[in-house]
């Protein structure tokens, strides 16, 4: 059976939305699929696809063929993912150090009525 990954059209008129499925070559653009590994909209504004990297490397290993499409957005993600974790992360320690409480007050707040 020959496999590709390809895009599987979804949305309204004038407001394309596409989810990259695992298909059989011979199934229709929108008809049956193996397996959903993402998501693109080609409509929103910066990084606008998501995928399952390690789905799509066991489909590709597989011997499953990306299309044009899928192929440049495994390649966007891919850097992505590399940016993400290549950069810095950022410090968990707080700013300001932690004020200590007293262990064992001395004289009771003015005004508790504790003397």
């Amino acid at each position: 059976m020959a496999v590709s990954i390809r895009l599987r059209r979804e949305g309204t008129k004038n407001r394309p939305y596409y989810k990259v499925v695992v298909a059989d070559k011979r199934s229709p653009r929108d008809g049956k699929f193996i397996e959903i590994i993402g998501a693109y909209d080609p409509k929103k504004p910066g990084p606008n696809s998501t995928l399952n990297i390690d789905r799509v490397e066991y489909w590709i290993s597989k011997g499953a063929q990306p299309s044009d499409t899928v192929r440049s957005l495994i390649k966007k993600n891919k850097k992505i993912a590399a940016g993400v974790a290549a950069s810095p992360e950022a410090k968990s320690e707080p700013s300001q150090p932690a004020r200590e409480e007293p262990s064992s007050p001395t004289e009771p707040p003015p005004g508790s009525g504790l003397s």
